[in-house]
């Protein structure tokens, strides 16, 4: 779906945004943030693109292998590299920098890592969002059970804390279950966004430094658990099934403070929470989002001029609500902790504190191969008498040649 700011003029030049949200909360901020670039730029008209998550990095590429690429996307951590070694992306930093006002330098240096190489800016992060748990606050309520903000509080918030309690969730609210992956999509599109926080959660890796990790003991014994959640405990939404937390069918779901957005029309009392710390410790995973401006575009330098608008220092602040921010002067903000009218301030201080201690989601130049190669390897992992450990291996044996 497109969605426009009004109608074109006949001289007005068009700034075409791909983007993977279609919630009207976010395209309204969004519009809103477009429609102040025409205060010095009235002649430009910004469309948003809304093309769904789950198929967004694969039409995108076919969109620039068909020499139709967007003005400006936002791009995911794990595809960022492939896109600047091929040359795709163009370099913003002169424009950005040179944007009145900007402070380049108010960006956090980790979170700009995956978008800068030396002096070349590749693209501006926009969110810098931690995995939380949201947590369906009824469903713990009947299940006479300690919700995990609380546990979390009382330093109780473990991996084995969160294998007992889902398996009591579902026990407790028949028909339903204890835990979803990440956009109902773990098994598939979010494959590694569903093993990665148990995985770094006990110490290890999905790969570092060109060394697959899945293999390795940390990893091991992290996905034994989850598979025992999934076949054994039932308390995991299996392959197959849907869970929608959203909708109320599952007590428990990892996402980003984004997805808040959702909970207004939820029908329940929820919260959320940090990730349950493992063997490893606290390791919180962050996804990461940044906007880039292809070389083929056809307005590249407005295209830059508007990446620069988009991202300054208050509408920044603005998106803030919804996309956890990489500029300093922002997340150490009041206005970061208390701006979010959906999410109590207690809640907003953990999400702050993942950011600080998190970890990116690992990239790779290879990405799209890297997760077409997993892609049978997982499959094989999730079925109920799979030897874990030696459909791990098989994960690595396909990837390691890639990384």
């Amino acid at each position: 779906m497109v969605f426009c700011l009004m109608s074109a003029p006949t001289l007005a030049e068009d700034l075409r945004v791909t983007v993977w949200t279609g919630n009207d909360a976010h395209l309204k901020m969004l519009n809103g943030i477009a429609e102040s670039f025409k205060e010095n730029h009235p002649d430009v008209i910004v469309k948003f693109e809304t093309v769904p998550v789950s198929d967004y990095t694969q039409k995108l590429t076919f969109q620039v292998a068909g020499g139709n690429p967007p003005d400006i996307a936002w791009m995911m951590e794990d595809a960022a590299p492939a896109f600047e070694n091929a040359g795709l992306l163009m370099d913003i930093g002169p424009t950005v920098k040179a944007a009145q006002g900007y402070d380049f330098d108010d960006f956090s240096q980790p979170a700009m890592a995956l978008w800068q190489k030396g002096e070349t800016v590749y693209g501006i992060p926009f969110s810098t969002s931690p995995f939380m748990i949201y947590y369906n606050k009824d469903m713990f309520d009947k299940a006479g059970l300690e919700d995990p903000l609380a546990l979390a509080a009382k330093g109780e918030w473990t991996l084995d804390k969160f294998q007992e309690t889902a398996k009591k969730l579902a026990e407790a609210n028949p028909g339903k279950w204890g835990f979803e992956f990440k956009d109902g999509e773990g098994y598939a599109s979010r494959m590694t966004h569903a093993l990665l926080p148990s995985i770094r959660a006990y110490g290890g890796d999905i790969w570092t430094n060109g060394q697959c990790g899945f293999d390795k003991p940390e990893a091991i014994a992290a996905v034994k658990q989850l598979h025992d959640m999934v076949f054994k405990d039932k308390s995991i939404v299996p392959p197959g099934e849907q869970g929608d937390y959203f909708s109320g069918n599952s007590a428990m779901t990892d996402n980003q403070i984004s997805r808040a957005s959702k909970m207004p029309e939820a029908g329940f009392n929820w919260g959320i929470a940090p990730l349950p710390t493992g063997p490893g410790g606290e390791s919180p995973v962050i996804g990461q989002a940044g906007l880039v401006v292809f070389e083929q575009g056809k307005h590249k330098e407005l295209a830059a001029q508007f990446v620069a608008h988009m991202t300054d220092k208050e509408n920044v602040a603005t998106m803030a609500q919804f996309f956890p921010p990489a500029r300093k002067s922002v997340l150490d903000s009041e206005a970061f902790i208390n701006g979010n009218k959906l999410v109590p301030a207690e809640q907003m201080k953990n999400v702050s504190s993942a950011i600080t201690k998190g970890r990116v989601h690992p990239a790779h130049e290879k990405a799209p191969q890297i997760l077409a190669a997993m892609a049978p390897r997982v499959d094989a992992l999730w079925k109920p008498d799979a030897n874990v450990e030696d459909a791990l291996k098989g994960v690595c044996a396909a990837i390691q040649p890639l990384l």
